[in-house]
């Protein structure tokens, strides 16, 4: 018997090196792999895909219609390079013990290490990984794992957004994958209030009822949320919204503005609304502020837009100051919002005459205090709205723009990277409905930076 497995060795080296040398379609599975008794081995034929079995002795004397590229009748195919057959070897002696060499490897992979990987996973990777073991599980609650996931600069930020027909639940859109993401009903807000995004800082999104009472911070990935206690100052009518973040400490304060000039700011590591005081007199009042364009925020100032006259309202919330700039709008624009990217700031807007439309991107000149534009939609893509009464909604304003265009015939979205110029038209927003899935037009939003760590 062990003269048998001797000679069936020698036979399967020789077939092994006949194949790497001549590229047989016959390719030898390791016994672990073969359905039959250890007595037995099996060739996988790839054109087929068909499964031929022979014992030790079949295998010495198998007939020549069996291995057909063995036949010394046929011309053999061309010969392999020395790099090809060394490739060839060395992947078969990886598939035989590969389930060995992979079990070393791992055993010995350092513990501390595990952290540092996991936080550099895709998002989308992490919540599948999570389910691998307890311990990944619970990585959420580790103080080192935090401090991994704050070392990892995530790229492009994601998208918080409301469709119209499902105010009570969210759709995120990831712009690293370019994929939309069902997100259901977050548990902790009312459900019977229609609840809104506003804006955002880092991984943490600021939201507000219909009715403009009560606010509430949320981590969208991980759905925790923290209801903010009540504001001082009752203020029926609409207000903006603004958030900054202390990236060291992880605190964040959020301010309102109303038009008449009254102003909170919170200041989540003291958990209470505080007062600003008054305005500059040199600040004209009211103020009417652009509802439709989101509030800017560059390290710890907030930038509100607002009209009569055009211009912008800045806010400092280390230092409490208060600016205003005069700054004219571009002619025949509608529909323009604040952005910013890299401590610039932006302005996009639709720009209309007679009937053609298109977006256009402006950047605010620092020494002049003028609009300057520095790009605008690509006309292929412009040719879509003309003739159209368009509409437009900016729902990010993080570096990467996602612009809502829609009129009674169409209704598109599309991206605008600020720092490379680069238009994309994406996928239309569809979310579940029933037993299908409609698409459907969006009503609000705002940009954030996925963060798994960041504490509401």
């Amino acid at each position: 018997m062990e003269v048998e497995l001797a000679m069936l060795r020698q036979l399967i080296g020789q077939l092994q090196e006949l194949s790497d040398l001549y590229g047989s379609h016959y390719h030898l599975l390791p016994r672990d792999h073969c359905p039959l008794d250890n007595n037995r081995w099996c060739f996988l034929d790839v054109d087929d895909g068909s499964l031929e079995y022979c014992s030790p002795v079949m295998a010495a004397g198998k007939s020549r219609s069996s291995l057909k590229n063995l036949d010394p009748c046929t011309p053999p195919p061309t010969k392999k390079s020395r790099k090809e057959r060394n490739h060839g070897k060395l992947a078969a002696n990886s598939a035989a013990s590969g389930e060995v060499l992979e079990r070393e490897i791992w055993k010995e992979f350092p513990e501390d290490l595990y952290e540092a990987v996991i936080a550099r996973l895709p998002i989308p990777a992490f919540f599948r990984f999570r389910a691998v073991c307890r311990k990944w599980n619970s990585l959420l609650e580790s103080q080192s794992f935090s401090q991994h996931c704050a070392e990892v600069r995530r790229g492009s930020p994601w998208f918080y957004t409301i469709t119209h027909e499902n105010v009570n639940s969210g759709a995120i859109y990831d712009s690293a994958s370019k994929k939309w993401h069902h997100h259901p009903s977050i548990s902790s807000l009312p459900s019977k209030m229609i609840v809104l995004p506003v804006t955002s800082a880092g991984g943490l999104v600021c939201f507000i009822d219909i009715g403009h009472k009560n606010f509430y911070v949320c981590n969208p990935l991980m759905r925790s949320t923290r209801e903010l206690p009540p504001r001082s100052v009752r203020i029926w009518s609409r207000i903006a919204v603004g958030m900054t973040l202390n990236t060291r400490s992880g605190t964040y304060k959020i301010v309102w503005l109303g038009c008449d000039g009254e102003c909170e700011v919170y200041d989540s590591l003291r958990n209470s609304w505080a007062r600003t005081g008054s305005m500059p007199s040199s600040i004209k009042l009211p103020l009417s502020l652009n509802f439709r364009s989101q509030t800017v925020s560059i390290g710890d100032t907030l930038y509100f837009m607002r009209s009569d006259p055009d211009g912008i309202v800045s806010y400092n919330t280390a230092t409490g100051s208060w600016k205003q700039f005069i700054i004219p709008l571009p002619t025949h624009l509608t529909d323009h919002t604040l952005a910013e990217c890299e401590g610039r700031i932006i302005l996009a807007g639709l720009l209309t005459k007679n009937a053609a439309t298109c977006v256009c991107i402006w950047e605010l000149q620092r020494m002049t205090l003028l609009w300057k534009e520095v790009d605008r939609m690509p006309n292929l893509l412009c040719l879509e709205f003309y003739g159209k009464h368009v509409r437009m909604t900016c729902l990010g304003n993080r570096g990467l723009l996602m612009l809502s265009l829609r009129s009674r015939q169409m209704n598109r979205l599309v991206t605008y990277d600020v720092a490379t110029g680069e238009w994309v038209k994406l996928p239309g927003c569809t979310v579940p409905r029933g037993s299908g899935r409609k698409r459907q037009w969006i009503a609000c939003g705002t940009a954030f930076h996925p963060c798994l760590t960041a504490v509401p």
